[in-house]
């Protein structure tokens, strides 16, 4: 039997403790909290070995986001840090110290603060966030002082006479002299102020100590998050089962003269149901022509007899989004033009679950999908066949505008590399037809000729989007469609289409 650790003791007594319920700040980690706080310190494990040595990687929390005057956006942490630590709480900062021994790690937060806790609720003890996390070294700080005593001491600018034990911490990691160090932190472009204060300090700080250079920690853990543990891929199927039930119960809610955003409700009442705190990213729920625009989110248009209605939403469940997208009749039965669109997606969509194999490659599944689209669109008139490879492109980049295949995680948009064991990912074809797009054809004779030749077809179809997007994960057998609970036949969506209250 495998030894508990110091910080697995804390949280069995702390929550052993009469009246303490589990930790508050998101539902009891599915698969339970020691679990969850295993694989998190299996994650900051894997991350030290992958840094190497004479490295520290510094995170820091997202800010808050300016809502409106005096009121903030629901809180959303950065998520490489959510990704070390599970801590979705503002004012954090993780330092880890790969090392020959083993890596440390130190966690700086907010100090509790009555005043505070009484306008926003309770903020973690050091217990507590010791037990949510598995860090056991967590200092806390009402600004930054605890964080700049540990560099201090790193430094060796702070002597024994400090008394800090931040600052006594950072000396126990602080480096040999004359040792090249690279500091490890978040690069790319940066978004906010925050982003700008943050590069300054390192900066300033590798300009205190010789050979300390800075280097971009992203490469690295997006490499990492790529592969799911098998606790995280336990909780992506369950985040995505939740995003595929709900959009049976957007079908069963649809019918002519009601609202998008009757659907929506509907869809992201079974997100809070289900313990999906919000949504992964803002639900598409297009109507109509709406259907035809890639990232419609406004939800305010009245859904009519005769349309089609598309519906992109996953949920963020403990932290983990997956990503569904099925489109439907808005009075429960598809017309023979839509139809004819929607078989079209729909081979698509299994031509290119059937080339995602193991070790496979996104160009592969890419490949399926534009080939299995193209011998449709040929077939109903909306291309024409051409032996100029730049010709066939631009027509087929007309109604299928996107790439069909993108990671999915703590991001709805992640990386995906080689399709080995663990990874999860989407493929997601889609047709939407805007006459308008036949502009872009341009000039080229040959291509207005072509324009010529499909503007039939392109009346006929006019108005239709369709997108069929299913969640998968690769394990050693194939991909596992994870989203396989949300229907996507034309005879199981007749079926249910309408049929709630």
């Amino acid at each position: 039997m495998r030894p508990l650790s110091l910080s697995a003791i804390v949280l069995t007594l702390f929550l052993a403790l009469p009246g303490v319920a589990p930790l508050a700040a998101q539902l009891p980690p599915y698969g339970g909290a020691h679990e969850f706080v295993e694989d998190l310190a299996q994650r900051r494990e894997a991350t030290a070995r992958a840094l190497g040595a004479d490295t520290v990687l510094i995170l820091w929390s997202a800010p808050r986001r300016v809502y409106s005057a005096d009121t903030d956006y629901e809180y959303r942490q950065e998520s490489n840090l959510l990704y070390l630590t599970g801590f979705d709480e503002p004012d954090t900062a993780l330092v880890l110290v790969p090392g020959p021994e083993g890596h440390r790690e130190f966690l700086f937060v907010r100090a509790k603060d009555p005043f505070e806790e009484l306008w926003n609720g309770p903020i973690p003890s050091i217990e507590e966030v010791s037990a949510r996390t598995g860090i056991e070294q967590v200092f806390p700080q009402d600004g930054t002082e605890a964080f700049d005593a540990f560099f201090r001491g790193w430094l060796g600018e702070a002597d024994e006479t400090d008394a800090s034990q931040a600052a006594r911490a950072g000396r126990s990691v602080a480096p040999r002299p004359g040792t090249p160090v690279r500091l490890m932190v978040l690069g790319g472009p940066p978004v906010d102020l925050d982003d700008v204060r943050q590069r300054e300090w390192v900066t300033a700080l590798a300009g205190r100590r010789p050979q300390t250079t800075i280097a971009d920690a992203r490469p690295i853990l997006q490499r990492l998050r790529r592969v799911k543990t098998p606790y995280e891929q336990r909780v992506m199927r369950r985040s995505v089962e939740i995003a595929a039930e709900a959009h049976i119960e957007g079908m069963k809610v649809t019918r002519p003269g009601r609202w998008e955003y009757e659907v929506e409700a509907a869809i992201e009442a079974h997100f809070l149901r289900s313990g999906a705190m919000s949504w992964g990213y803002p639900s598409i729920v297009g109507s109509g022509p709406n259907a035809t625009v890639l990232h419609y989110v406004k939800s305010t248009r009245q859904m009519q007899d005769g349309e089609l209605l598309l519906v992109d939403a996953g949920a963020s469940f403990q932290g983990l989004t997956g990503d569904v997208t099925r489109t439907w009749p808005v009075n429960g039965r598809f017309s023979p033009e839509q139809r004819d669109i929607y078989e079209i997606v729909l081979a698509a969509l299994e031509a290119g679950i059937a080339a995602a194999v193991p070790g496979g490659t996104v160009t592969a599944i890419t490949d399926a999908v534009r080939e299995q689209l193209w011998r449709g669109l040929l077939r109903i008139g909306l291309v024409v066949d051409t032996d100029s490879a730049r010709n066939r492109r631009a027509q087929l980049d007309l109604w299928f505008p996107h790439g069909p295949v993108h990671g999915i995680g703590i991001d709805v948009h992640e990386p995906v590399g080689e399709l080995t064991p663990g990874v999860t990912f989407v493929v997601e074809p889609g047709i939407y037809v805007r006459p308008e797009r036949l502009a872009l054809l341009g000039d080229d004779p040959e291509l207005a000729a072509i324009a010529d030749r499909i503007r039939p077809a392109v009346a006929r179809y006019a108005g239709i989007g369709v997108r069929i997007e299913d969640s998968l994960l690769m394990t050693p057998a194939g991909p596992e469609i994870m989203s396989a609970k949300a229907p996507k036949t034309v005879e199981a969506i007749e079926a249910i289409v309408g049929t709630g209250p």
